[in-house]
């Protein structure tokens, strides 16, 4: 009897501290973050991602009293640091901030070690800006877009266009860009926009197909000069530049989009905590103003709705690829 009672005290005890783990476990999530949260940025600091991603810490930070860890992990193209997210703990504690290179690598990087459908959880969409051709204007002596293309067509091969590294939104558009107006310039990769931004500023490219989250202070200071928005409409944020519908290029729309993912296996409870709190700081006057000086709205896409974007994204971008015959280079 003694024993029998031992081992149901044992049995009775182990039970409950199962209980108060699992408990302790759900609680945590619950919670989240109740740490540091890292952000694997794949590009180095400067570009557009960064442009989005370092208010929304901030935001973040005064809504949750945790730091949103900005890890910019820069190369090939964006794909070296999405490799380094897939891979990470699916805790909640590590997020990848990816954009709209991301749905164009599949088709342009032949031997990925990830897949950012089936690798990954979509969060949402952050961010949404039109791209826009912008010159260094003592490199281009071109005061309009028509200016620019007549100039390139006299001289094909002379001017250059820096990029955020082969496969990137920046580089399909300046492929797409070359197809819809008959002209050639030629691609000058870099590892990231940032870098390539910088060169742009200093004049050693001679232009760029720049997201406006990245290159909105500099055409506002005057140190680069935007010739057309990509798309169907002007940008509020630059109202005075014209779009590509306007200037006889009415197929040209390109946007560079940010978004957030987790990585394959967090828990559908953190996933949702994630979003909520994400969407309450991008809620925020201080971010709503941010984006509006970017060029963007506050994007309403999640979960699964932005997974069908993404998906929507890889197709029509591997269109282009193979219209386009780019290649990595």
């Amino acid at each position: 009897m003694n024993q029998s009672f031992q081992r149901r005290e044992v049995l009775r005890l182990a039970a409950a501290g199962a209980a108060v783990l699992c408990g302790g476990a759900a609680t945590a999530q619950g919670n989240w973050p109740t740490k540091p949260v890292n952000v694997v940025v794949p590009f180095p600091a400067g570009g557009g991602t960064d442009a989005f991603a370092r208010p929304l810490s901030g935001q973040f930070a005064k809504l949750t009293s945790q730091t949103l860890v900005i890890d910019n992990r820069g190369g090939a193209g964006g794909t070296l640091g999405a490799s380094i997210a897939s891979k990470a703990p699916a805790d909640g504690y590590t997020l990848f901030m990816g954009a709209v290179h991301h749905a164009i690598a599949p088709s342009i990087y032949p031997k990925l070690d990830y897949d950012i459908e089936k690798d990954f959880v979509p969060l949402m969409l952050l961010a949404n800006v039109p791209q826009v051709v912008v010159v260094n204007p003592k490199r281009v002596q071109a005061a309009t877009i028509q200016e620019f293309i007549a100039l390139v067509k006299r001289s094909p091969g002379k001017f250059n266009y820096g990029s955020a590294g082969a496969g990137t939104s920046h580089h399909l558009a300046g492929e797409l860009f070359k197809i819809q107006t008959g002209t050639f310039i030629t691609h000058i990769p870099y590892r990231g926009a940032g870098p390539a931004l910088a060169d742009l500023i200093s004049g050693n490219v001679d232009l760029m197909f720049d997201g406006l989250g990245s290159s909105a202070q500099h055409i506002k200071s005057g140190r680069i000069k935007a010739l057309m928005v990509a798309g169907a409409k002007r940008n509020p944020a630059f109202p005075d530049v014209p779009c590509a519908a306007e200037v006889g290029l009415p197929d040209y729309t390109v946007t560079t989009w940010y978004g957030l993912w987790a990585p394959k296996g967090t828990p559908a409870d953190v996933q949702a905590k994630v979003v909520e709190d994400m969407k309450k700081s991008l809620a925020s006057d201080e971010l709503k103003a941010i984006w509006a000086q970017n060029g963007s709205e506050i994007p309403n896409l999640t979960m699964a709705a932005y997974g069908g974007f993404v998906n929507s994204e890889i197709k029509r971008w591997a269109a282009v690829v193979k219209a386009s015959g780019a290649k990595l280079e």
